[in-house]
């Protein structure tokens, strides 16, 4: 499958990818997809996997300017974007944060939802990457995960295999999880 457990991918397909994302949302905005989440103003949000940055600006009107956006990427090219997406339209909540995609320095139960969309078919450690997402959601936070370039039943053999979600409901395009084995 496309990029499945290759990590990051070259600078080459990032800039493609980019191309295709920006053609695509001016067919069609992406901003229908948040719409979904419940994301509430005064929320803390991580972007993870933020890409060209296309749900930052719709992300930090929802949780407004009491609110926080960690827009997370294991590509620099991707934080670059995040952050030129929060200076052309003057996102002060938006805090553009490069990853490992094993770590990430957010402080423990920060987020109150997390949305990864279209990029755990490359993660190669999931384990690990649903770990760390479980370390930096509250205890009664979120997480918005889209299967990717993967069957659903691969992901979510994935998930349940990590010991640190439960799939609380299920879409068409995403699983909605909460953290589980949580210490407050």
């Amino acid at each position: 499958m496309c990029g499945n457990e290759m990590d990051r991918m070259p600078n080459w397909a990032f800039r493609m990818m980019a191309f295709m994302f920006n053609g695509a949302d001016l067919l069609k905005s992406p901003n229908r997809r948040l719409d979904a989440f419940g994301i509430q103003n005064g929320q803390t949000v991580v972007d993870w996997g933020c890409g060209t940055g296309r749900y930052l600006k719709q992300a930090s009107e929802l949780v407004g300017d009491k609110g926080t956006v960690y827009a997370v990427d294991i590509h620099q090219l991707a934080i670059e974007a995040a952050a030129n997406v929060a200076q052309k339209y003057n996102l002060n909540n938006v805090h553009p944060v490069l990853t490992d995609g094993k770590t990430v320095n957010i402080p423990p139960q920060t987020a109150d939802l997390i949305y990864a969309l279209d990029m755990f078919h490359m993660v190669k450690d999931t384990k690990a990457f649903l770990t760390e997402l479980c370390r930096i959601t509250k205890p009664d936070g979120i997480l918005i995960l889209e299967d990717g370039h993967q069957q659903r039943a691969l992901a979510k053999e994935k998930v349940n295999n990590s010991g640190c979600w439960e799939i609380i409901s299920e879409t068409k395009a995403y699983m909605k999880c909460k953290p589980i084995n949580q210490t407050k």
